[in-house]
């Protein structure tokens, strides 16, 4: 595959001013990234959106044509979008070397429906999505697919099932799980009283204090009563 070119300008200043500015004149700012240090230049905005469109985006290495002759290889990093309309606002570049290897993470994508989750009702986790490699520049896969239609449940894929290209070293430790298919929770439901079976509220004990009192009660009311059938047989006397 021919590897893509794009027209850059080199700019000298920088801000939300100036970035508007570009925008308003169908240019979008950018940044070139190499040891440490960084060059602001603009692009168009229409150049790079069919870019993006034609390499599907990050990590894709790319011609950089200046507009004073001079030229450098890079990699797309990353791109920022305006969340609202989705035009490109600003993206970041990589400078590299062909003969200096990189290291990048690489998107992760699934293919099929696994058995676990069709057949068995499981449910499919996805635990990780991008793997980190290392790699020269133009070795650099867009993506790495799995098959996960064979997944059965309790059955996980791992970083080092992934077929890789030769010249690719994969950084991410071998035994990271992808994505699992695990079995699903099972709610505990309360057991309902049995058919014909009242269910009867537990009896109100009342408290000690009450008791007490009511006993009191009783005892002052004997006392009284007792008092009143002495003096009556005193008055008869």
């Amino acid at each position: 595959m021919e590897r893509a070119t794009l027209n850059v300008e080199k700019r000298d200043k920088a801000g939300k001013g100036i970035a508007r500015s570009l925008r308003r004149q169908g240019m979008i700012p950018a940044v070139i990234y190499r040891d440490g240090g960084s060059l602001p230049i603009s692009i168009s905005k229409k150049a790079m959106a069919e870019f993006i469109d034609a390499t599907s985006g990050e990590h894709t290495v790319v011609n950089l044509n200046f507009s004073d002759g001079d030229k450098k290889l890079a990699i797309l990093k990353e791109f920022q979008l305006d969340p609202l309309k989705g035009d490109i606002l600003h993206t970041d570049f990589f400078e590299v070397s062909l003969t200096e290897k990189v290291t990048v993470n690489v998107r992760i994508m699934t293919i099929g429906e696994p058995i676990g989750v069709k057949r068995d009702g499981g449910i499919l986790q996805h635990v990780l999505r991008e793997v980190e490699i290392e790699c020269l520049p133009d070795k650099i896969p867009g993506h790495f697919e799995i098959d996960i239609s064979k997944l059965e449940t309790g059955q996980a894929v791992h970083v080092k099932d992934i077929s890789v290209g030769e010249g690719i070293k994969v950084l991410t430790e071998p035994d990271e799980i992808i994505v699992n298919v695990i079995v699903p929770a099972v709610e505990k439901e309360e057991a309902a009283p049995a058919e014909g079976v009242v269910a009867v509220a537990p009896e109100m004990v009342e408290p000690e204090v009450v008791k007490k009192g009511k006993k009191e009660e009783k005892e002052e009311g004997a006392e009284k009563a007792e008092k009143t059938e002495k003096k009556g047989k005193a008055e008869k006397k």
